[in-house]
């Protein structure tokens, strides 16, 4: 018997075997929960149903988070198939890679939106629409990294989505939390992801933490996975309104997250 054996949730960002939320997807799946996975256009559903499949997930649909007929529709469909949800994780992100390449300063109006959009906004309108699914004991948890917090070398407008998206957590979990549904965020370090890529100096910034770190590492998908199970979980029934760090430790060390 796993700890979410008996629930069923959605998966929200799957991209690849390489993403953060592959990761949460097997540790779930272990751990015993029925699973749903969305994706994003005909070349991602490509990669992503064998990994559905892969994973057992009973439900895979469309899902563009810019969309509100799509995010209504997707929703709908998820209600028809389970008639109702335990929880949900939401590891979506995006913003221009000229925006993540240029100096913050340079930031414009367009990207901004873009970025706060799809990497925060999302966040509180799959809650919306997941939360009417949901009864008490209901969790929903999302990703976030530690550019919320610190100026973080080429993470720029990312960091500042990040920043918003743990804002949005707690305000989500004071309204929620009077339906008896809790929220959470994940602050993992590192990791080698598709998105992950269009961070420049990207490799510079993983060796830089794992020397930073109280481990002297950096973590896995597996260790990211195992800690969202948790905060899923029963087990992590009165945790609600935080940002659970996994990095190894890093983010109370002295260590500076910029590259050198």
């Amino acid at each position: 018997m796993g700890i979410l054996t008996g629930k069923k949730g959605l998966i929200l960002g799957v991209a690849n075997d390489k993403s953060i939320a592959w990761g949460v997807a097997q540790a779930c799946k272990r751990e015993g929960a029925e699973i749903g996975f969305n994706y994003l256009g005909d070349m991602m559903e490509k990669r992503v149903r064998p990994l559905a499949e892969e994973a057992g997930a009973t439900f895979i649909e469309p899902l563009d988070v810019s969309d509100d007929a799509q995010m209504d529709a997707f929703f709908a469909k998820v209600e028809q198939h389970w008639g109702m949800l335990d929880f949900m994780v939401h590891s979506i992100a995006f913003a221009n890679k000229d925006a993540l390449r240029s100096r913050f300063s340079e930031t414009t109006r367009a990207d901004f939106q873009f970025a706060l959009d799809v990497s925060a906004y999302s966040f509180i309108a799959c809650a919306q629409r997941a939360a009417r699914l949901m009864s008490p004991g209901g969790s929903m948890v999302t990703m976030s990294y530690l550019g919320a917090v610190r100026a973080v070398p080429n993470y720029n407008v990312m960091g500042v989505a990040k920043a918003a998206l743990e804002a949005s957590t707690r305000y989500l979990a004071q309204d929620l939390g009077r339906d008896g549904i809790r929220v959470n965020a994940l602050s993992a370090g590192p990791i080698r992801t598709l998105a992950a890529s269009a961070v420049g100096d990207f490799c510079k910034l993983m060796d830089k933490s794992a020397r930073g770190s109280m481990l002297g590492r950096n973590v896995s998908q597996d260790e990211v996975g195992n800690a969202t199970a948790f905060l899923l979980s029963d087990m992590a029934s009165g945790i609600s309104g935080e940002v659970h760090y996994v990095d190894a430790g890093f983010h109370v060390g002295a260590g500076d997250p910029g590259v050198e």
